[in-house]
């Protein structure tokens, strides 16, 4: 939480001071491909290095080196280098993230017993979408009472260095089963073991492409400024709005049990994204577009818990860093191409049709899924998965998927997996 409090003040600090000094759509756009780069690229490393490797130090090294790019952004803002060397410092960052987001995600199977797994998912949100309320909002209230970005970077770095040091201090973790050796078929692993899965690849893509479509927190300083005509404290506002409404929803879902129709929940929590997607693009009023943004991160919260929950139940543990690295591929995907995505289409329209063709396509996204994935429509309870919903999850030509998983890799022998 502490660290995520400082990256979503950086995110907001990035985005503005950038259109302050650009005015320009396509400048935001670039900042999306330079963060996914490094997440796509190192991907099957970063996944190697979760299996091989125990994940707290991954954790603590991967968040220092964040902590770095952070630095170098303060001391860009505060020399006024060029907008270039802001690139370099958010590529440095994305680094980080490249190698923390699959050996975090790969840790918390390590802490928490399968039964509880999908109610432990639902507090980590909770704790996370509360930071990303909270992140946001003081960002965009810092920027404005300090006339400038540069202490919300300081504070960011401080806080991932916190992280780092304080990761360090758990003991008594059971250190994972270790992965096989390094080789070509044991790196690549994880995206065969996501390819033949039935129901890991379609929740996969389906996040990939909805929100890569329907992204429209890209477009939140255009829409602050020239549409809603709010300062940068009514950014910070609006950027937290799907945060408050995630972590809403992250409470509600872990005070009540499992989703007894996971799949189906999944598809229509994606459609209402696109809807709430659509009437933002369209709104002009403040408190219409406040709404909208809440309903967006309230209806994704439900789509991260079901696709996390499926990804680390349905994989051996001595692969969850590798698949993982592919969820985070996936996520940071979606996540900046979206940002590249709105920005370039904004620059050639309109901040409106960038925003409202991504809802359409969001939604035409869920049909197709729909009509092709029907074992993942068919999916049942969360968490706990009867006989039948595991012989379906299971990868084609399996009846389980840790068989499934040595199936597509030979050389992970391991026993009965979830």
């Amino acid at each position: 939480m502490l660290a995520n409090v400082g990256m979503q003040m950086q995110s907001i600090a990035v985005l503005w001071e950038i259109f302050d000094r650009t005015k320009s759509t396509s400048a935001i756009g670039t900042v999306g491909l330079v963060q996914v780069l490094p997440v796509v690229v190192l991907a099957i490393a970063a996944g190697h290095v979760a299996d091989r490797f125990p994940r707290q130090w991954v954790i603590a090294a991967s968040m220092a080196v964040a902590g770095l790019g952070s630095l170098a952004l303060l001391a860009v803002s505060l020399l006024k280098l060029p907008i270039g060397m802001m690139y370099g410092s958010l590529f440095l960052i994305a680094i980080g993230r490249a190698f923390h987001q699959p050996a975090k995600s790969a840790f918390l199977p390590q802490l928490v017993p399968r039964a509880l797994f999908s109610s432990a998912v639902s507090w980590s949100m909770t704790g996370f979408q509360l930071s990303s309320a909270l992140g946001p909002a003081l960002g965009g209230f810092l920027i404005a009472a300090t006339k400038g970005p540069a202490v919300v970077y300081l504070l960011t770095a401080v806080s991932t260095m916190a992280y780092a040091a304080i990761i360090l201090t758990l003991s008594g973790v059971p250190r994972p089963e270790r992965s096989s050796a390094v080789s070509v078929r044991s790196l690549v692993a994880g995206f065969s073991f996501v390819w033949h899965h039935p129901i890991v690849l379609p929740s996969l893509a389906l996040d990939l492409f909805a929100v890569l479509l329907g992204g429209a927190t890209s477009m939140l300083p255009v829409y602050a400024k020239t549409i809603l005509g709010v300062d940068a404290t009514g950014l910070g506002v609006l950027d937290a709005a799907p945060a408050v409404g995630a972590m809403a929803m992250a409470i509600y879902m872990a005070h009540r049990p499992p989703l007894r129709h996971a799949g189906r929940d999944l598809l229509w929590a994606v459609a209402m994204f696109g809807v709430a997607t659509i009437i933002f693009g369209l709104s002009h009023n403040f408190f219409l577009s406040l709404a909208m943004l809440f309903c967006t991160g309230a209806v994704d919260n439900i789509s991260v818990i079901v696709r996390h929950t499926l990804v680390q139940m349905l994989t051996p543990d001595k692969m969850r860093g590798r698949v993982s690295a592919v969820n985070g591929m996936f996520i940071g995907a979606s996540n900046e191409l979206g940002t590249a995505e709105s920005g370039f289409v904004a620059s050639y329209t309109s901040p409106q049709i960038s925003v409202v063709s991504g809802g359409v396509g969001t939604l035409l996204v869920v049909a197709v899924v729909t009509l092709l994935c029907t074992q993942l429509r068919r999916y049942g309870r969360l968490g706990v998965a009867s006989a039948v919903d595991e012989a379906e999850a299971a990868p084609r030509g399996t009846h389980h998927p840790a068989a499934a998983a040595m199936g597509a890799n030979d050389e992970e022998k391991s026993s009965p997996g979830p």
